[in-house]
């Protein structure tokens, strides 16, 4: 059986218990607060990260690992390993897959598939965890990345944000921005498509837009029944795990994930985020 290493980036934040037994080595995005660099997850936890946020006049900027960190990141997750399988955050959010394809390139002694997640935090977390278990499964690396692929081509992610400042001033608001200069107590909702943040719906207050979100999560869903979910949130724990519980009554899940998102997803989402991720089939 081929030993073949599924590898991802911090921003997909996957659970503790969503791991079992796999083992996904993370490589860290760069958090940079004004002379400061952090590695996201490594140097700076969330709420460490969310407590500066609150009190700090100054807005953390974000950036991709470069080549030259993915070619020593590959080479050392790679040096027993017959071929390597890098999930990563959406291509439309972060040069991050650039920075990967371009290291690769300098590797050609090495095997390293790259999926494009299309997605980001738990979308892109469960992309990682079907090539993880493909490979658990002792599939080969054609299966492996078709696994990841399945799952990437039926995930939604959905949420709700208390503000567009954040993604506005991070510069990843994408089709969003069409929201920008709405009455303040709207609540925008919005989701991940063909990997850019678009809006889906301006509703009046926070809490019908997470009945919303449901809605329109039932409405996607279409009969078919949820496979794996996640309810993320930023800095919203309590409502994260109130929404975690709902959905788990609403949609016959036995677990629902609570997680939080890294602090670079953080940083443009704005505290008080509150998302939901499935998937179906595959």
């Amino acid at each position: 059986m081929e030993n073949i290493v599924v590898v991802t980036d911090s921003t997909a934040y996957i659970p503790e218990g969503a791991h079992g037994d796999l083992t996904i080595p993370v490589i860290p995005l760069w958090l940079i607060w004004g002379d400061e660099r952090f590695r996201d997850g490594v140097d700076i936890d969330p709420p460490t990260f969310y407590q500066r946020l609150r009190n700090s006049n100054n807005f953390p900027t974000t950036s991709q690992p470069s080549a030259g960190e993915f070619v020593d990141f590959f080479r050392k997750v790679g040096q027993d390993a017959d071929a390597v399988v890098g999930v990563f955050i959406s291509s439309e959010l972060s040069g991050t897959v650039d920075s990967a394809e371009t290291a690769k390139a300098q590797l050609p002694e090495m095997d390293i598939r790259i999926v494009d997640s299309r997605s980001t935090s738990m979308g892109q977390g469960f992309v990682a965890l079907a090539a993880a278990r493909a490979a658990d499964a002792g599939k080969d690396v054609e299966e492996i990345v078709a696994a990841a692929e399945c799952v990437r081509d039926h995930t939604h992610v959905l949420f709700a944000v208390d503000t567009l400042e954040y993604l506005h001033r991070g510069g990843r608001i994408g089709g969003a921005a069409r929201l920008l200069g709405t009455a303040l107590n709207l609540k925008p909702l919005l989701h991940l498509e063909d990997g850019r943040i678009d809006a889906l719906e301006k509703v009046r207050t926070k809490r019908r837009a997470i009945a919303r979100m449901l809605d329109i999560a039932a409405e996607r869903l279409d009969g078919q029944q949820m496979t794996e979910a996640a309810v993320l949130d930023v800095d919203a724990h309590d409502e994260g795990k109130q929404v975690a519980r709902r959905v788990e009554e609403r949609f016959g899940l036995e677990l629902v994930h609570n997680t939080k998102v890294s602090p670079v997803i953080g940083s443009h989402a704005g505290p008080g985020t509150v998302g939901l991720c499935f998937y179906t089939g595959c």
